[in-house]
């Protein structure tokens, strides 16, 4: 049922239950009124709980009650009258209604009407939100974490998008610290032709195969150039830090920008942590905390009292060789956004980062520059496991080796010609890594089965919603007509969609009818999963009637009737997978 239809019925209902309420005698607010969708399809289309919520007030029978607001209901005429063909009273005093067949069927009009702009609405109003989302240190490619971070945090962004915000994506770039440091000795190192055995390499240095092409490039003199970054010559010179540090945040950089393009997620700016020491953010934010009286010395560091705003145990600011806790410049960068206009704000991040969460809203209240609590939001995503061939992929952070988000993308794109050669298909491995790293809750723990995403079957989900939208297309390339003229038609009213009577008919219908719904309640959960689980649905719907029913028959009017459906599953499939970034290819 469309939102409108469902808050014109709602109205209904209340109107009727001021009649039951009137006739008491009582004084008696009206409840929010509720409907659901049954579980069970014998029960109705929808059903609300009125009556229970007014027995008790009433002082009377929960089924008593039912009956009088279905005799209300009933002499409501005007959108009751027109959406409602009958009222039953089950179970305890549940009201369970049927819906009128043209009711059912008006989504159809109404979703190739809106078109790219069904299912959209305008909650944000326009108001700004900020998303961060994969944030990676510079210091190796990106791998499969950071890949379930850009398909999350691009899919929320459209979602936000979709429901009225003007969204700014963020990459915030960890360029300063420790880590910078163990990058630059290690392509130093390596510059010097110190292998990874010597005793003379970093401890804590890198050991993957880029950190010598990092080297190898540096020394030739090559040039490298990032996004919002000027292009970076390699000095050439083993013995200039310095100089081997920005060449190699700028070729880590630069790799990958390469792999975010191949993954089709974009970024509206790039912050840089140094930044925020270079402009002094960092200490203007250490010093107000100071004047806010949170702070203490103890053991020559400096604390923050985190503990006074929900914290297990206080935190050291500032250990006792001067140098800051990486909290620290988040809690700076965080006043950033705030200052930049930024009132809501959302952090997609790994859950291993879950300490950071109290720490940086602490510090942020401990301000008190008029920040909210609970700012900013945070979707914390736990770890991807790999599996190919049957078996884990294994990977090592002290060997350097680990799965990159090049290597899904690849291997999940890879196709058998009929000659027997194999090829790449990027397209193909960027819908099958993006669909997946979105299709469970971001809280839970997820296998990636390459082999899956390689399959041609029902039971990979990507193929399976994809082939639904080709099976559609295929039926209109049969059917040789205009496709987008008869959508015109239909959306006018000049084609009649009576024909369509059959239970699989409406319950298509039902599910297109749930899509604006599923999308509210996606952003406000902030779950693109909701997404991936809906298309599903809608592709078992759609295979379900295309197995059970002709579309292309003899009589013109049924023909036209199911192709205004199908369009309109079309259409849906079209917005649904644009939200997770993901193809809608007409032949598979």
């Amino acid at each position: 049922m469309l939102p409108e239809q469902k808050s014109r019925l709602a109205e209904s209902l209340r109107s009727a239950a001021r009649r039951v309420i009137e006739q008491s005698g009582l004084d008696i607010d009206v409840p929010t009124i509720e409907l659901e969708r049954p579980k069970q399809p014998e029960h109705g289309d929808l059903a609300s709980n009125l009556a229970l919520q007014l027995a008790r007030p009433l002082k009377s029978n929960p089924r008593s009650v039912a009956a009088q607001l279905k005799d209300a209901l009933e002499r409501e005429g005007g959108d009751a009258a027109a959406l409602v063909e009958s009222v039953e009273i089950a179970g305890p005093g549940f009201l369970n209604l049927r819906l009128r067949a043209e009711a059912k069927r008006a989504v159809i009009r109404r979703a190739l009407a809106d078109a790219a702009g069904f299912g959209r609405g305008g909650r944000g109003d326009g108001r700004e939100v900020i998303v961060e989302f994969v944030s990676a240190n510079p210091t190796g490619p990106l791998h499969v974490g950071h890949g379930r971070q850009g398909a999350l945090g691009d899919a929320l962004s459209a979602l936000l998008e979709a429901d009225g915000w003007r969204v700014t994506r963020e990459f915030y770039y960890n360029d300063a610290g420790a880590q910078i440091d163990n990058l630059a000795r290690s392509v130093q190192a390596r510059a010097r032709g110190i292998d990874t055995d010597d005793p003379r390499f970093p401890v804590d240095g890198y050991r993957g195969q880029y950190i010598v092409d990092i080297a190898a490039d540096y020394l030739a003199g090559a040039s490298v150039a990032a996004e919002q970054l000027e292009p970076v010559r390699g000095a050439g010179d083993p013995d200039d830090l310095e100089a081997i540090r920005r060449f190699a945040v700028a070729y880590l950089r630069h790799e990958q920008d390469i792999d975010l393009r191949a993954f089709g997620v974009r970024f509206d700016r790039h912050y840089l942590e140094s930044s925020l020491y270079a402009d002094g953010r960092v200490q203007a934010t250490v010093d107000a905390l100071r004047r806010s009286g949170h702070t203490y010395e103890e053991s020559g560091a400096l604390w923050l009292r985190t503990t006074g705003f929900g914290d297990d145990k206080d935190r050291v600011m500032r250990k006792s060789d001067g140098a800051y806790t990486y909290f620290v410049p988040d809690i700076a960068y965080h006043v950033a956004k705030w200052e930049r206009g930024f009132a809501r704000a959302i952090n997609v991040q790994g859950s291993d980062h879950h300490g950071t969460v109290a720490r940086v809203r602490a510090g942020l209240q401990a301000l008190d520059i008029g920040i909210p609590q609970g700012y900013p939001d945070y979707v914390m995503h736990k770890m991807v496991t790999v599996m190919r061939g049957g078996e884990e992929v294994k990977i090592s952070k002290r060997a350097g080796t680990y799965v990159t988000l090049r290597d899904l993308i690849l291997w999940t794109g890879e196709v058998r010609d009929e000659d027997g050669s194999l090829r790449v298909d990027e397209q193909r491995g960027r819908d099958a890594v993006r669909f997946f790293l979105v299709s469970r809750k971001a809280d839970s723990e997820f296998v990636f089965d390459v082999d899956l995403a390689l399959a041609r079957t029902d039971e990979n989900p990507v193929y399976y919603i994809q082939y639904a939208h080709a099976r559609i297309c295929s039926v209109l390339a049969q059917w040789g007509g205009d496709a987008q003229a008869l959508a015109t038609s239909v959306a006018a009213g000049d084609v009649a969609l009576a024909p369509l009577s059959s239970a699989r008919e409406f319950a298509l219908c039902a599910r297109i009818a749930a899509f604006p719904q599923t999308l509210q309640a996606a952003v406000d959960e902030l779950a693109p999963h909701a997404i991936a689980f809906y298309l599903k649905d809608l592709a078992a719907e759609l295979h379900s009637y295309y197995n059970a029913e002709r579309v292309l028959v003899d009589d013109e009017a049924t023909r036209l009737a199911r192709l205004a459906l199908l369009l309109a599953v079309r259409q849906v499939f079209r917005n649904g997978l644009a939200l997770l970034g993901v193809s809608a290819p007409e032949r598979m």
